[in-house]
């Protein structure tokens, strides 16, 4: 069983998907690991590190894996590399690139979704969602503090008192509540919002205040997953009101909300980005899947009358060595359940509820019923 640590083609893409650890556990698994050169630099993992674990650094890794594991999708381009009947594992990104998932069922690779994973307690280890959500939390609040032109603690001083920064979170998932917990650490007074019921006393427990119309729609706004639903127009007239009065008293905005498979509904518009007083931040997590707030640019810090809107992609890449070290985890968690400890070879049970929900493409076809080709 040999097993392949791919280096990233995306210039943008810092992370890798093993780490020495990871790469001692396969080999007690059995496996044979050998990593592309340079794959875990930009995470500070040099190849030499690798080496000392135990994998081999070469720049034929991917010949002949019988798994490939990866950060992001693989391009068309690397996908010619590997053999038929890989298996691929990475963060697929699936929704909306039926193209991408086409292109890996022609090169025949058996391709796994690692953000398809199944919110279930077995699977808690293997929840790429949740490990790289929790760093792009905290690594939001650190691009608020940099961004801001205020310190976020209150001080005071022989020459005057500086107030404390007022912070609030809209969203409160994973990364929703390290924002809160890091912006707390940091002495902000943070207040934040969600559609779901469960979180409001997750929010106060941190210390935060909970903002959120609380009606009966409200009280069953949970999916049986744990997701937000989507609320009706009437409820975000009403819970936009409430925001929009509450915004224009915060210095900084950070804003986490998304629905999988879905554009990132708006949260924030223009109007409340303008009623925001000059100085003020926005911090917006969901800028890959459009944008949560009104005006916001990939890659860019924008400017609306003196109110700065941050739109960087893979936050959690800005903390690329924690990031990539817990991704590795969750990978190897996954990669254990599907190799056969006595022979120690790969022996995917197909029917495995975890293989079920992750598995995109197989034997050149599309297998995951959720993106089936349209007839």
């Amino acid at each position: 069983m040999k097993i392949a640590v791919a280096k990233e083609i995306d210039p943008s893409e810092p992370r890798v998907a093993a780490s020495p650890d990871t790469v001692k556990k396969f080999k007690s698994l059995g496996a044979e690991v050998a990593v592309e050169p340079g794959a875990g630099l930009k995470s500070g993992v040099p190849d030499a590190e690798f080496t000392a674990a135990g994998a081999t650094v070469s720049a034929d890794a991917l010949k002949d894996a019988d798994l490939v594991i990866k950060v992001k999708r693989p391009e068309p381009s690397e996908l010619g590399q590997y053999k038929r009947g890989a298996l691929v594992i990475a963060i697929m990104d699936p929704y909306g690139n039926d193209v991408a998932l086409k292109a890996m069922a022609d090169a025949g690779v058996s391709a796994f979704a690692m953000e398809l994973m199944p919110r279930i307690t077995r699977a808690q280890v293997m929840d790429v969602l949740s490990s790289q959500a929790n760093l792009a939390g905290y690594r939001a609040v650190i691009e608020a503090a940099e961004a801001f032109g205020r310190a976020f603690p209150m001080m005071m001083t022989a020459a005057g008192t500086v107030p404390a920064a007022k912070l609030f979170v809209m969203g409160v998932g994973v990364a929703g509540l390290q924002a809160i917990a890091t912006a707390r650490r940091l002495g902000a007074i943070v207040s934040a919002t969600d559609v779901r019921p469960a979180t409001k006393e997750q929010v106060e427990s941190l210390g935060a205040k909970f903002l959120a119309v609380e009606d009966e729609e409200f009280k069953n706004a949970q999916t049986a997953g744990g997701y937000a639903k989507e609320m009706s127009k009437e409820y975000q007239a009403k819970q936009a009101a409430l925001t929009a009065e509450h915004l224009k008293k915060q210095d900084i905005v950070i804003t986490t909300a998304l629905i999988p498979g879905r554009p990132a509904p708006r949260l924030v518009t223009l109007d409340m980005v303008k009623s925001m007083r000059p100085g003020s931040v926005l911090v917006d997590l969901a800028v890959e899947r459009g944008g949560n707030v009104e005006g916001v640019k990939p890659g860019e810090t924008v400017e609306i009358d003196g109110v700065k809107i941050v739109g960087i992609p893979n936050l959690a890449g800005r903390v690329a060595a924690s990031a990539s070290g817990l991704y590795a985890r969750n990978l190897f968690s996954f990669i254990e359940t599907l190799v056969n400890k006595e022979t120690k070879a790969l022996a995917v049970n197909w029917d495995d509820e975890l293989v079920k929900a992750t598995a995109l493409t197989k034997d050149g076809a599309i297998v995951h019923p959720n993106f089936q080709p349209k007839a």
